[in-house]
């Protein structure tokens, strides 16, 4: 295996462990591709739910530019609704796991195929 199929093992072991949630593969497959070399650096493969440059960081960069969604007060009650559902006290969150769980919150799966 190689090693990004490794990180989306690990990735699916979150989602379905601390998130209760069982992920559609090939999505998280390719949300896992769309996110590129970030994903093997240990400071942007994970998500600080407590930082709001980072919040500002997913708002901006996922759902406005990604997911193509507009700006409104209902960005950020999802993202607080998917860092509440990791787990807040869980001190790393994987950014392809939140963004996976952001993407099927709002119904944008179409953008990945």
């Amino acid at each position: 295996m190689s090693k990004r199929d490794d990180l989306i093992v690990k990735y699916a072991a979150d989602l379905k462990d601390k998130c209760g949630v069982t992920p559609d593969m090939d999505l998280l497959t390719k949300v896992t591709v769309g996110l590129g070399p970030s994903i093997y650096n240990a400071d942007s493969s994970t998500v600080s739910g407590s930082d709001p440059k980072e919040i500002a960081t997913v708002k901006n960069n996922f759902l406005i530019k990604k997911l193509g969604l507009a700006d409104s007060e209902e960005l950020d009650k999802a993202i607080d609704a998917v860092i509440e559902k990791y787990g807040r006290s869980n001190r790393s969150k994987y950014r392809v796991v939140i963004y996976y769980l952001l993407t099927t919150h709002f119904k944008k799966e179409s953008v990945y195929s």
